[in-house]
């Protein structure tokens, strides 16, 4: 059987599916002769296609099947040890099965199928015929990177250790700022964690090792453990590249670094911590467009998405959102925020730090040294002639204060404040000094938000509840009812879960709030007046969530504890 087929180019393929038209064509091909790009990079920078559309136009034009989604495959050993780890990385392809019509065709999933020389290389190392597979590059690089990240890194370590001598650590340190195989260690590092969907990456100096965790879905899993003579040289390149003092290491250090993986830019924010056994680090990543999502995304119901888009629409007010870190109160804001962002209006924000950059906003970034404070940056805010004003967080009586009277003044505010519950967030506001009466006449709305783990769609185990599971989750013990728990498949690294999703806390200040706020009453009076006004409480909306399938009953406990 012959897999090769006539070649196209891929602009005519892109014109004959009806993806672009023909001046469409001719207007990035002239530009292509200038930017040293591809045409399919052109137009995906450009966000004309997206990678997953050029594959299906390929798939279409040149009748090869398909792979949307090659890293939830999984692939046996006797498949990877086929083709060397260097040719993989060097084409980007990825041996995925034996043909089902023979156990001498090798499928090879490709991002250009019609690349003959990667084709060849394959055919002669594997003494096999190729019938290529269509995948993506994001796609590819994640698979390569699930089944050999670990191996290219410690490959990368070898490279780097063998060989040194014991020196000096100081000689060590200045000598490894620019070391080749650590610079392409710390890439690497960052590009597993992205693509693993981590949110944050440790680096931990143990007595005799280091170790590396990345949290995922809010959990941390270990990853490596390497030996600690490395670690210096991790925390020089790590320095350097986030604009730190290398030489400075009784201190702790903050720092920011910009690195694109898979064509998507994240910004990187980086900690350093002195411990007992050398400097730990923490990089969290962040990408623009995970912080900006549509307001469907976010998981809030119907009811929900209909009070939330009741109190944005308020001239002017304060719009809280409050929840421990990591509970996605600033995603929920800067969805807020992109929601209300039109050219008609001014948004300006104070954070600290600036957490991503949105066209159209107005962003400031605390400076103490400066002292450019929540509070100073406020006061001159307000003499730009604002129309919305968030405030990355509210932390003393003295910023609350401003943002209080900001709203009163005409301006809709949107902040976070660490509290459990909507409606305890009202008495930490009057703990701050905040009258009463000014809270009732500013508050427009308050969300307490939690962040759940999805169950892994492909591999949840439904169960018949026990009866401890069924007084939580508020079921007659007669009424015929199932649940779902998390088994773990190839799909969902076996943690039995994919993806995380908010449950809310959706507190509308309304009329009769207000007068029980105004009044001085207690977080639970507040609660029982919003309970009867149909808000819904943070272990109300767990529960339903479990009840869906969404999430497991241990997840729902760690969002109600406090319930």
């Amino acid at each position: 059987m012959d897999f090769r087929r006539k070649k196209i180019r891929l602009g005519d393929a892109l014109v004959s599916d009806g993806v672009i038209t023909e001046e469409q064509l001719q207007k990035y091909l002239e530009k292509q002769r200038t930017s040293n790009k591809k045409l399919g990079e052109l137009l995906i920078d450009e966000g004309v296609v997206s990678e997953e559309i050029i594959a299906k136009t390929l798939s279409n034009q040149l009748g090869y099947a398909m792979i949307e989604n090659l890293e939830e495959c999984n692939i046996s050993d006797d498949i990877l040890s086929l083709v060397p780890v260097n040719v993989i990385q060097k084409y980007s392809v990825m041996p995925v099965e034996y043909s089902p019509e023979s156990p001498n065709i090798l499928r090879l999933a490709m991002i250009d199928p019609q690349n003959l020389n990667a084709i060849d290389d394959v055919a002669l190392i594997t003494n096999l015929e190729i019938e290529p597979v269509i995948s993506t590059t994001k796609s590819i690089n994640m698979t390569i990177d699930k089944y050999f990240g670990r191996q290219e890194i410690d490959s990368k370590l070898d490279e780097y250790t063998k060989g040194k001598e014991e020196e000096e650590e100081e000689d060590e340190y200045a000598d490894d700022i620019n070391n080749s195989p650590i610079v392409q260690l710390v890439t690497t590092m960052i590009d597993s964690a992205v693509r693993q969907r981590a949110s944050d990456i440790h680096i931990e100096p143990l007595e005799k090792s280091v170790r590396i965790r990345y949290r995922i879905d809010g959990t941390l899993y270990e990853r490596a453990t390497y030996s600690h003579k490395i670690l210096n040289a991790i925390v020089a390149r790590i320095k350097i590249i986030g604009g730190m003092d290398i030489a400075e290491k009784r201190k702790p250090q903050d720092g920011r670094i910009t690195q694109v993986v898979d064509r998507m830019e994240y910004d990187i924010r980086v900690s350093v911590l002195p411990t007992v056994y050398g400097e730990k680090i923490v990089m969290r990543l962040t990408s623009k467009t995970a912080l900006t999502k549509d307001k469907k995304d976010l998981g809030f119901t119907p009811t929900e998405l209909k009070t939330f888009d009741h109190i944005i629409s308020n001239p002017h007010g304060i719009l809280l959102v409050t929840g421990p870190t990591g509970s996605g109160k600033s995603t929920t804001l800067y969805t807020a925020l992109s929601e209300l962002n039109s050219s008609e209006v001014n948004i300006i924000t104070v954070e600290d730090p600036v957490e991503a950059n949105i066209d159209g906003i107005n962003q400031v970034q605390t400076n103490n040294k400066a002292n450019l404070t929540f509070a100073s940056a406020l006061r001159s805010i307000l003499r730009q002639d604002p129309d919305i004003i968030m405030i990355g967080e509210i932390r003393d009586g003295e910023t609350a204060g401003i943002a209080v009277q900001a709203s009163i003044t005409g301006h809709l505010v949107v902040s976070t404040l660490h509290t459990n519950s909507a409606a305890s967030t009202v008495t930490r506001l009057a703990d701050m000094g905040i009258e009463p009466y000014l809270i009732a006449d500013s508050v427009v709305g308050i969300i307490a938000q939690r962040l759940v783990r999805r169950l892994c769609p492909n591999c949840k185990q439904a169960y018949e509840p026990d009866e401890e599971e069924r007084e939580l989750l508020l079921i007659d013990s007669k009424e015929p009812v199932k649940i779902f728990k998390p088994r773990g498949c190839p799909q969902c690294d076996n943690t039995g879960y994919k993806g995380r999703i908010g449950v809310y806390e959706i507190m509308e200040v309304t009329h009769d709030l207000k007068k029980i706020i105004a009044a001085k009453g207690d977080a639970d009076e507040i609660k029982e007046c919003a309970l009867k006004e149909g808000m819904h409480t943070l272990r109300m909306s767990a529960t339903r969530c479990v009840l869906d399938g969404i999430t497991s009953v241990t997840e729902m406990k760690k969002v109600s504890f406090d319930s």
